[in-house]
């Protein structure tokens, strides 16, 4: 079952009540979305209750892109439940912005105040190599596209929280921080629109993300952000772009990848206050 904009309220509150049916849990106070290079460390992140393939819940569908997993796995981590999407809906798939929106909307239906959202992406700072992890201080859509909904104005000032970013810095100080723009894909960028991105204040360029955190911050969610940069973007390289790379650099990026997930989920939960 695919969501659209007629009923994916009702479709977020139908998948969240087979979540907690299914994962015997109240709720959660955490949501993660693990994109390219991430999900190998989704079984790290505390102790496992539940693993529920994600087409087996109302509204999702099955990664259809190599390196994603493919389920909602739910953790316990310092007294807090955890949901943990290994994979995502990306817009490129056809399925509208409720589709790429569903999980952050379950999720939230589900009682989360925490998204922590990742996404493996192409860099415009030759200072860093494949495998930099990045935190995103903010973003730029060029998708042309929004999961909102008629006059729902948001406020964007700050979508991705400062305080989560110091805690990550407190954990790993050497993380630079940057500015991730979303384009349409599936095709990688070409040359001339990264210069472009650049131009507009980007340092990293992927074909997710943002269209999740608009609809986080709707329902109030406070986001952190984390890009795997993968590979130097279009022209910013002479090398040619191709996915096998993007998948052997979280590949080997894993190991670190799944250990600072582990304290970052950690350290969200056992020092954020969650009222």
């Amino acid at each position: 079952m695919t969501p659209d904009a007629a009923n994916y309220l009702d479709l977020a509150c139908d998948a969240a009540d087979e979540i907690r049916h299914r994962a015997g849990v109240s709720g959660i106070d955490i949501a993660m979305v693990l994109g390219s290079g991430w999900s190998s460390g989704a079984d790290k992140l505390g102790n496992v209750v539940a693993t529920i393939p994600l087409d087996e819940i109302t509204g999702f569908s099955r990664p259809v892109v190599a390196g994603h997993g493919g389920d909602a796995i739910i953790t316990e981590v310092a007294g807090r439940n955890v949901l943990v999407y290994t994979g995502r809906t990306h817009f490129y798939e056809g399925r509208g912005t409720d589709a790429v929106a569903h999980g952050v909307r379950t999720a939230a239906e589900l009682g989360a105040q925490v998204l922590v959202v990742t996404n493996g992406c192409g860099g415009l700072d030759t200072t860093w190599k494949p495998g930099q992890v990045v935190l995103l201080r903010d973003h730029i859509n060029l998708t042309g596209a929004t999961p909102l909904h008629g006059p729902n104005f948001i406020d964007m000032s700050e979508a991705y929280d400062k305080e989560l970013r110091t805690l990550v810095h407190g954990i790993d100080p050497t993380l630079p921080e940057g500015v991730y723009a979303q384009f349409t894909g599936p095709a990688y960028e070409t040359p001339a629109e990264v210069r472009m991105a650049g131009i507009m204040g980007a340092t990293l360029v992927g074909m997710s993300t943002t269209l999740e955190v608009l609809a986080a911050r709707a329902a109030g969610l406070r986001v952190l952000g984390l890009s795997l940069m993968t590979n130097l973007a279009a022209g910013v390289s002479a090398e040619k772009l191709d996915h096998a790379e993007v998948i052997a650099a979280g590949r080997e990026a894993a190991p670190r990848l799944a250990a600072l997930l582990a304290q970052v989920s950690e350290r969200i939960a056992s020092t954020i206050d969650f009222g």
